[in-house]
């Protein structure tokens, strides 16, 4: 079995080495063909695996860096202070083929500048997209990108997603995805010049498996596999899927916590839709690719806990099992080849 390296930036994220270091650990056990090499302060992330009781490990590494790249730095402030920095480093690592895949829960515009000044695009990509799961209720998952690498996106821009979001999409269902643009209605009529040059543009390519426009509401009723929109839209779409979800399980906690009566009665009627609405929980599902470069670079929320981060983990050696981005560098010259005759 060939081991898979990811470069883990330790220093990223709400809480850092804390939970990064952890979720190392215990991804190691988890995945066996996993190497990872922890990268930032070799003191805090030492005293950290101290605690855990882990003096050494055949598939764990340290390297030091001296910076961090805080959430609130500029994208163009942190490309002058990459040098050093955790996040810079852990790219490096993956532009130096010394790691297969990064993984960072830091600064998301940073993250992709970074990405996209050291990996580079790829052949035909002019933009780089944020891509994610969500939960259907089939239990299945609906791929949407883009969720915030672009505020805003021209139509070939958002035809690139919807071809590389394709790609990637396959990868899981092992079969054609259904492809839709999110829009503000079904009918063809509805949407501004964007969205309907682009979908002009994807019912001419017989290669993107693309069935129209979808609404907000559909979202999460399997309409569709992949769902495109620009960054801004999608960031906040995302954002409230969320934020509904958590509210609905904080809701019902408190019923099936509560001492009296009624709450026993509620814990018994809702246990069941309690588990099940945990699976709606986006630590579930975190792990957002950065599509659209020369090597894999995973983005995970900054505020994510051990489990989260291990999911993270577990999506970026999927993607480099399957040569994600070769498969989108296939992809896009088997639509350019088609577009040009």
């Amino acid at each position: 079995m060939q081991n898979i390296t990811v470069a883990l930036d330790a220093m990223g994220g709400d809480f850092g080495p804390r939970v990064t270091v952890p979720a190392a650990v215990q991804a190691l056990s988890h995945f066996p063909e996993l190497k990872v090499t922890l990268i930032g302060d070799h003191t805090e992330i030492t005293s950290q695996l101290s605690s855990l009781g882990v003096q050494a490990h055949p598939r764990l590494s340290i390297e030091h860096t001296d910076q961090v790249i805080s959430n609130s730095e500029k994208p163009s402030l942190a490309l002058r202070k990459s040098q050093g920095s955790s996040m810079g480093t852990a790219i490096d690592f993956v532009a130096n083929n010394q790691a297969d895949a990064c993984v960072s829960c830091g600064n998301t515009g940073a993250l992709m500048a970074l990405s996209r000044f050291k990996l580079k695009l790829l052949p035909g990509i002019e933009r780089p997209a944020l891509i994610s799961a969500l939960p259907t209720a089939s239990g299945g998952r609906t791929w949407m990108l883009d969720l915030g690498a672009n505020v805003s996106s021209d139509a070939d821009s958002l035809f690139q997603f919807a071809v590389m979001g394709s790609a990637l999409a396959e990868q899981y269902l092992e079969r054609p995805p259904k492809v839709a643009i999110l829009n503000i209605g079904a009918e063809e009529i509805k949407g501004n010049d964007l969205v309907k040059r682009c979908a002009e543009m994807l019912s001419q390519t017989q290669s993107v498996n693309f069935v129209g426009y979808i609404e907000g509401n559909q979202l999460l009723h399997d309409a569709a596999d992949v769902v495109v929109c620009d960054g801004f839209v999608g960031n906040v779409c995302l954002k409230t899927c969320e934020g509904t979800a958590q509210l609905f399980i904080d809701k019902l906690k408190s019923h099936m916590m509560a001492s009296s009566i009624k709450g026993w009665i509620a814990r018994k009627l809702f246990s069941s839709l309690f588990n099940e609405l945990k699976t709606l929980n986006p630590d579930q599902y975190n792990g957002a690719s950065l599509l659209g470069l020369r090597g894999i670079v995973i983005k995970s929320h900054g505020s994510a806990d051990v489990d989260a981060i291990i999911n993270a983990i577990g999506e970026a050696l999927h993607e480099v099992k399957r040569q994600v981005p070769n498969r989108i560098s296939d992809r896009l010259e088997a639509v350019l080849l088609e577009r040009h005759y």
